[in-house]
């Protein structure tokens, strides 16, 4: 009996490792005509069949997969017709789908990175339905009189909706940068033409989930790729296109313009030719009054050669913020947000946790994120110290 029971727990033992090399995927499809879904890991760009599991007449399907690693998949009945996954070992991804076009209308569980590339599908294809109906109502508009007066606000109002959506995408990214997910953020299409970031300063996203993912996922090849891609964009980009680049900086939404203690308002933009750490802080967190001391310690180091900090406070006692600043002898700008219960820059950047931080480069392009300590310390070393 003894003998029973151990062997019966080194199989629950062996079945949990295993487990923690596989994800699991189940699904229900109504009213499926399909007899098979497939399953393919993508490459890449390439989708390379790994499995499929036959639709029972209830429409349900179950796949276990092997995986060593977060990764990408299309799970569907085609190349035209499948949802994309962003699986982990030991994920209980549960599906639901509602008709026989997949990513119309289906809902995602039990995977962080799948429920991520969800969400963003589903903001797109809301755009795209948008500007589809846009498109039918300018065709239509030109043919009847008055269009001269139509057609401009058609027009102004189909570039809204592009506008908008390649924003929702950047707070995407900034969101989301030390997760896969952010790469088909940066790829996704309004059509076969047209990237969603299509601006030539958006190659900055570029870079900076580039160099998170590089942190996290060194040997992802979807990493590895997307930091091929960021140097083939970057040598592609022509000096006076760069120029040019640098000049439209200030226009940028990304640009803090706030009151300094001494009520001077400053821009982050008229720092471009210097490094510029951007610090977000409250004067309540214990962690930012640690992260300050640090602070000056690397602002002796640095600021002479090039380092400015600007700090943004969020905290709604304008005197106990001022008051701080002036006890801890903080050399650098130290500015407030406009209405700290309403902080427009906090929200662009996304700040979720205090304290939380940007890197920009010399041409006011962010080059890293939430650095904090030692991780702060070498990145600003290796700036200065080459």
């Amino acid at each position: 009996m003894k003998r029973t029971l151990f062997l019966l727990a080194l199989v629950l033992i062996f079945s949990g490792c295993n487990d923690k090399n596989k994800f699991a995927v189940n699904g229900v499809i109504k009213n499926s005509k399909e007899k098979y879904i497939y399953l393919n890991r993508l490459d890449v760009d390439t989708p390379v069949l790994i499995d499929s599991a036959k639709i029972s007449r209830k429409g349900t399907f179950r796949l276990k997969v092997k995986s060593i690693g977060a990764d990408f998949f299309q799970l569907g009945f085609s190349t035209k017709n499948f949802i994309t996954l962003l699986a982990e070992p030991g994920e209980k991804i549960k599906l639901d789908f509602s008709g026989q076009n997949l990513f119309e209308n289906y809902s995602v569980a039990g995977s962080a990175g799948s429920e991520k590339l969800h969400t963003l599908d589903l903001v797109l294809i809301e755009t795209k339905r948008k500007l589809d109906s846009l498109t039918s109502v300018y065709k239509n508009a030109s043919k009847e009189p008055g269009f001269d007066a139509r057609g401009p606000l058609l027009e102004t109002e189909y570039n809204e909706l592009v506008k908008a959506q390649r924003m929702k995408n950047i707070e995407f990214i900034l969101g989301n940068i030390n997760s896969l997910a952010s790469i088909k953020a940066l790829y996704q299409r309004l059509n076969d033409e047209t990237y969603v970031l299509y601006e030539p300063r958006d190659v900055q996203y570029l870079k900076i989930v580039s160099d998170s993912l590089t942190r996290h996922y060194p040997n992802s090849k979807q990493v590895q790729a997307l930091a091929r891609d960021f140097e083939k964009e970057l040598n592609s980009l022509k000096i006076s296109e760069i120029e040019q680049m640098s000049k439209n900086l200030p226009k940028i939404v990304l640009d803090p313009d706030l009151v300094d203690i001494a009520g001077k308002r400053v821009a982050l933009s008229s720092l471009k030719g210097k490094y510029v750490l951007l610090a977000f802080w409250s004067v309540q967190s214990k962690d930012c009054i640690e992260e300050n001391l640090q602070f000056k310690e690397l602002y002796k180091l640095y600021s002479k050669k090039g380092l400015e900090i600007y700090q943004i406070n969020l905290d709604e006692n304008e005197t106990a913020w001022k008051a701080a600043v002036r006890y801890d002898e903080l050399p650098w700008i130290n500015t407030r947000e406009d209405d700290p219960k309403n902080p427009k820059n906090a929200i662009l950047f996304n700040v979720k946790i205090l304290p939380s931080n940007y890197l920009f480069d010399k041409g006011s392009r962010i080059i890293a994120s939430d650095l904090h300590g030692r991780a702060l310390e070498l990145k600003l070393e290796q700036l200065f110290n080459k």
